[in-house]
């Protein structure tokens, strides 16, 4: 059984950490938790080998940046820009330090990685040129799938808050210290505990083969790997584990792609 719950959790950790985490989450995934990010500068540690800017494919870091947020503007795993860059530690970052977030070698004038790199070096050098810069591509239109065969509500009561757009992975959802937090949907508990960094108290809920749902930053956990619970059932009690804000960080992942829960739940 042990052998079972450590490839789940592995398999877990990893879709995750490709997919996202809530903001200021360390990088490192798994391990005993010592606090969240807060950004450039805050138990930062130099790179053991300085990495000297050769073109394109480089970054300097700025104030409140993140490995994990450069690794999103970049489209990168922050792991494989922390190799890249020689960093000994991950979860510290300096401003004014030059890291490498495309593959040594890599080309670099195409595809998504490069227009990445593109659309954040404009982000530190304003353009000076009359000609409009290329416009992303805007987020594809939400499309319902299998998750409205599904009998959904909101886990809990509070304020939402959330960025716009549709490409938003998660929601946060205020409330008070063991404010009840309950299963959004049927299905069966395929993780609850804390040894994912950045979640806390963590349960995720599979749903279908492809749908699961994740509750984290709880204060206590009432439910058991692999029990089955129903809509509307109490799973947890609402905290602030890993996290400066009594709240729940609410997702619904369809093939382990989060969808934005706000458009699955609209009207609920």
């Amino acid at each position: 059984m042990k052998i079972i719950r450590f490839a789940v959790v592995s398999l877990i950790v990893s879709v995750l950490a490709a997919c996202g985490t809530p903001k200021n989450a360390p990088i490192s995934s798994a391990g005993t938790s010592t606090g969240t990010s807060s950004g450039a500068g805050t138990g930062a540690s130099t790179p053991a080998t300085p990495v000297v800017p050769s073109g394109p494919g480089y970054y300097t870091v700025q104030k409140g940046d993140t490995l994990y947020s450069i690794g999103r503007t970049y489209r990168q795993n922050p792991r494989d820009i922390a190799s890249w860059s020689n960093l000994s530690n991950m979860n510290g970052i300096e401003v004014g330090q030059v890291l490498r977030v495309l593959p040594p070698g890599g080309n670099t004038g195409s595809g998504s990685s490069a227009r990445a790199a593109n659309a954040a070096s404009s982000k530190q050098t304003p353009a000076k040129s009359k000609t409009p810069a290329t416009t992303a591509t805007p987020d594809a239109p939400f499309v319902a799938g299998e998750e409205k065969s599904i009998d959904w509500m909101w886990p809990t009561d509070g304020k939402r808050v959330s960025e716009s757009g549709q490409s938003k992975k998660g929601v946060d959802i205020l409330g008070t210290a063991g404010q009840t937090i309950v299963a959004a949907a049927a299905g069966k508990v395929m993780y609850a505990g804390s040894g994912i960094r950045g979640y806390g108290n963590l349960v995720i809920i599979k749903h279908t083969t492809n749908l699961l749902s994740v509750y984290a930053h709880n204060k206590s956990i009432v439910v058991k790997e692999g029990q089955m619970v129903t809509k509307g059932q109490k799973i947890a009690e609402m905290g602030q584990t890993d996290s400066n804000t009594v709240k729940l960080y609410f997702e619904i992942r369809r093939q382990g792609k989060p969808i934005n829960p706000a458009l699955v739940l609209s009207g609920r």
